[in-house]
């Protein structure tokens, strides 16, 4: 092909011309293309899941994996000779999504598809709250309904016991009902957080991840299942906590917003200007312990006296912090009645908390010597976490405690724990009222694997309480909560107007 005359800088190959208007020529094809894909319609919804880890199930790779959109499984790859590729030529399926990018393409013409109809499975798999979305939350009362046509509450939803993990589920769900718990992690932008060394990273993503799920009212399903969040309570715990063993729910909370807490990335500013973690902000309550060590019954009159004086057994007073209250049941009774019947005995809830009224002592033993305390509340907090302690272990076994605790769920005044401050009587203490929001529950046997938990749970749009159990959501009266035998309670302050 002759060279042309060159002006203005030009080459004056016609090649090149031609070239790069069929890479234009290419290019609007191609965009052509990614508006009209024709595969559009195989897309199977119904086997979409995106709860479970980003791995390609052949190579087993968390690098570029896709999801097939046709059949749900993930592959690695979408250039040729790669897993996508591969599955796309073999199968016959041709969307996938890029579990990274959030990208569409279609394979094996290697395609990116560009098409709003595909924005509700992107919400899915990355749900995203707006501040204003998020106020609303408490407000809602309207069933959502999920792609399989199963309608559910936001943030009422089951979660799906893999093997032995109902005592994490019951945990989970009580902390997403935790409103400035639930409010701080729906908004990813208040913990931006990209995994790295610090473990700690893993369990504030996964957690924010898993309420950003069970609070999205667009699921494809009425369930979420807890399996990437379990994996990082796995990791971070050193396998302390596993997911084929049954452990102790008041174990794994106490870990659980510990770790939490330890997190450079959940800090919030407080009114003072001080720097707190969103975990003590919501729970940590402040309290005084009075100890005085027991005078030994074997020394004389005179002794105990010269002893009473001296500061070894004098009381103290010591100050200190507490994110959860533990109630010690009264002992269960040795007999049983003349129908010769179990006695289930009950006791009320205002008589467990005395322990915490200033007055009240208890006899703590050490292996040398005895030590009585005695508690006083100082400051409680937005959310109270109450601990009954059903379980002993003893010599050959554990035991446990069936007492039933009778307690109202509304409106539980507190106010008489409080110490009272300097020149005011009790009865001018800052307010100090509670409502239930949630009640974790053991029933069964005390030996692990053997019992189950289940938990209740207000929702505040309707005002109705429900019974979660792994995948079971049912609603239940009020005055069948108190007939349980309670484990972990999560109680509200309330607002003064």
């Amino acid at each position: 092909m002759p060279k042309r005359k060159l002006e203005n800088g030009d080459s004056g190959d016609d090649d090149q011309i031609v070239q790069s208007n069929q890479f234009r020529v290419g290019e609007k094809k191609k965009d052509s293309r990614s508006h009209q894909c024709p595969y559009l319609d195989t897309i199977n919804r119904g086997v979409l899941d995106f709860d479970f880890e980003k791995l390609c199930s052949i190579s087993l790779s968390k690098i570029n994996c896709y999801a097939c959109l046709v059949c749900g499984k993930y592959f690695q790859g979408r250039g040729i000779g790669t897993h996508a590729y591969m599955h796309s030529v073999s199968c016959g399926h041709h969307v996938f999504l890029n579990l990274q990018t959030l990208k569409f393409y279609c394979l094996p013409d290697n395609y990116q598809v560009i098409d709003s109809s595909l924005d509700d499975i992107i919400y899915v798999l990355k749900p995203t709250f707006t501040v204003t979305d998020i106020k609303e939350l408490d407000s809602n009362s309207k069933l959502s309904i999920a792609f399989d046509g199963t309608s559910y509450l936001p943030g009422i939803i089951g979660l799906n016991n893999i093997k032995q993990n109902d005592y994490c589920n019951v945990i989970l769900q009580a902390l997403s009902n935790v409103k400035d718990i639930r409010n701080y992690f729906l908004r990813e932008s208040n913990y931006d957080v990209n995994y790295g060394q610090d473990r700690s990273d893993l369990i504030v993503q996964r957690f924010g991840e898993l309420l950003r799920k069970m609070w999205n009212a667009k699921n494809f399903k009425a369930h979420v299942s807890p399996h990437e969040m379990l994996q990082a309570v796995v990791l971070c715990s050193k396998k302390r906590f596993q997911i084929t063993k049954q452990g102790d729910p008041i174990n794994f909370l106490s870990w659980f917003i510990n770790s939490l807490h330890k997190n450079r990335h959940v800090e919030v500013i407080e009114k003072d200007g001080n720097s707190t973690s969103i975990i003590y902000q919501t729970f940590r309550g402040s309290m005084k312990t009075y100890i005085r060590k027991v005078i030994p019954i074997d020394r004389t009159i005179e002794e105990k006296l010269q002893l009473m004086e001296s500061k070894e057994y004098s009381e103290r007073c010591e100050s200190g912090h507490f994110l959860y209250l533990t109630l010690d049941l009264p002992p269960t009774p040795l007999f049983r009645d003349e129908m010769s019947e179990n006695i289930i005995p009950q006791v009320p809830l205002s008589r467990l908390l005395a322990k915490f009224d200033g007055v009240s002592e208890k006899e703590y033993k050490t292996y040398k010597d005895s030590y009585l305390k005695r508690f006083v509340i100082t400051e409680f907090p937005k959310f109270l976490i109450l601990y009954i302690k059903r379980f002993t272990q003893n010599t050959f076994f554990l035991e446990k405690n069936p007492t039933i605790v009778n307690f109202p769920i509304k409106n539980v005044d507190l106010s008489e724990l409080l110490e009272p401050e300097e020149g005011s009587n009790k009865g001018t203490q800052p307010n100090a009222n509670y409502d239930l929001i949630a009640n974790i529950v053991h029933d069964g046997d005390p030996e692990p694997g053997k019992g189950t938990y289940r938990i209740h749970v207000l929702h505040k749009g309707t005002g109705k309480w429900f019974e979660i159990q792994d995948l079971h959501v049912n609603e239940i009266l009020p005055q069948m909560i108190t007939l349980s035998e309670a484990y972990i309670q999560i109680w509200e302050k309330q607002v003064n107007n």
